[in-house]
């Protein structure tokens, strides 16, 4: 349900008001076989939001997927192929092929990163650094590629962050008063130097987030944690520093770039 009605979202987004004024100029409607390529090496996803956009505009079109979803596939892979009458695919074209691009973008970043961290005990988390209304795509991408969904929203968990820390003015009491309305919540708490760390290391909170830290002190914080919190970190990481950060013994990175900036996946649809 919740993949039809997104599509129905990016159907109607793009047929409004008058429809495929264009396609309407065609008059030959005989069915063909038409395929969708993918124009690079990547980690496929989105087949099954594809699927829908075609049986939007027909829902007799057949839809034959040549591979699954979270499967690496090289450069050239025809991924699905497509019979039905031409208006009905031309209608659906785009939307079918912007979501695989979305999705597949997400799933190939997420990906490298997670290929990254191999053999470290550590685990590749998405953030909430989203585009809006299309946050359950997203992550629908990172668990493709083989990562961790963070919290989905804010009723999710309790996560206090710096600003909180800011306004409130005291962290300790701060999580005092989270652990008070806990109601069965994970409760993260992130700072960004270890004195903070210091002044909370005792009470019954779940993990601890360590925000734009060197490795020295992320070491450091890491033991601080030993068994008592899980540990996570976040700010900066990329492609290149990624393995160090989880070389700390650091259980969780979170990485915004596998959303807000995974480069979308080139896929073309074949007459």
């Amino acid at each position: 349900m919740i993949i039809k009605k997104i599509v129905e979202q990016a159907m109607s987004e793009d047929l409004k008001p008058s429809g495929d004024i264009t396609t309407k100029l065609i008059k030959k409607n005989a069915k063909i076989k038409v395929k969708i390529i993918s124009n690079e090496n990547c980690v496929v996803g989105g087949l099954n939001f594809a699927k829908e956009a075609f049986k939007y505009s027909d829902k007799k079109i057949v839809f034959k997927t040549k591979i699954k979803d979270g499967k690496k596939i090289k450069k050239g892979k025809v991924i699905v192929s497509i019979y039905g009458k031409p208006k009905a695919i031309l209608k659906s074209e785009r939307v079918a092929l912007n979501f695989l691009s979305l999705i597949s973008g997400v799933a190939t970043t997420t990906r490298k990163f997670v290929d990254k961290v191999k053999g470290k005990n550590c685990k590749i988390c998405c953030t909430r650094k989203t585009a809006p209304n299309l946050r359950s795509i997203q992550k629908y991408g990172v668990k493709l590629g083989g990562g961790l969904n963070h919290r989905f929203n804010l009723s999710d968990e309790i996560l206090i962050k710096d600003n909180h820390i800011a306004i409130e003015g005291n962290i300790r009491k701060l999580v005092k008063k989270a652990i008070k309305n806990k109601r069965g919540k994970i409760i993260t708490v992130e700072i960004d130097n270890l004195n903070q760390f210091k002044k909370i290391i005792g009470l019954k909170f779940d993990r601890i987030l360590f925000d734009n830290m060197n490795l020295k002190n992320l070491r450091k914080g890491v033991k601080l944690a030993k068994k008592i919190y899980e540990t996570e970190a976040s700010g900066g990481v990329n492609l290149k520093n990624v393995r160090k950060i989880a070389s700390t013994g650091i259980k969780r990175i979170s990485v915004g770039q596998i959303t807000h900036s995974a480069p979308a996946i080139n896929f073309n649809l074949e007459v």
